[in-house]
């Protein structure tokens, strides 16, 4: 792997070029160009624990989780765009949306934990662990939920923080997106 500096202008341009969670410099650079992503082997992601402050043994895999509430959520109506539109800038309608979100999955929300960038931790249960994770982090808890998520990304990582968290709990990715687009 070679490394190149690039400066602050052209950085943020790639960043907001984003499309997924976890998704590098190099494999946004190789779309934009049109040169294969699939020609660079991609590491395989390590399990990740759910970080709690009380667990003391692992919680179960992902997936038989989500097959057992898949059709639970209804994602139709999980944005009311009168108070949607009551919130303050992006950060206030993506912790709404969030919130929203853990509205209608209560029992299974603590799966957004699984959400991790490549070198980065999204949410957690408490502001400290986001601040230990990242001290420019600027951790907002989600309404009152004891859920934390970390509020210094732009709007397009917002956005696609978003998307990653509707597909957890099984929301179509074109329903997704047309959330995320709120944010």
């Amino acid at each position: 792997m070679k490394y190149i500096e690039v400066d602050e202008e052209l950085y943020r341009h790639i960043a907001s070029k984003t499309e997924r969670i976890g998704e590098s410099a190099s494999d946004i650079l190789r779309r934009l160009l049109g040169l294969s992503v699939d020609a660079v082997e991609q590491a395989q992601p390590q399990a990740i624990s759910q970080p709690s402050l009380e667990a003391t043994t692992p919680e179960p895999q992902i997936a038989p989780q989500v097959e057992t509430f898949v059709s639970a959520p209804d994602f139709n109506q999980l944005v009311d765009e009168h108070k949607l539109e009551q919130q303050k800038g992006a950060v206030g309608r993506f912790l709404f949306l969030l919130e929203s979100l853990y509205q209608q999955n209560q029992a299974q929300f603590s799966q957004i934990l699984q959400i991790q960038g490549r070198d980065r931790l999204y949410f957690a249960r408490s502001r400290e662990e986001l601040l230990k994770a990242s001290a420019t982090a600027n951790p907002k808890e989600i309404g009152n939920t004891g859920f934390w998520v970390t509020t210094n990304n732009n709007t397009a990582k917002k956005r696609a923080i978003l998307v990653e968290a509707l597909m957890q709990f099984g929301c179509d990715a074109q329903i997704a997106n047309g959330i995320a687009e709120r944010v």
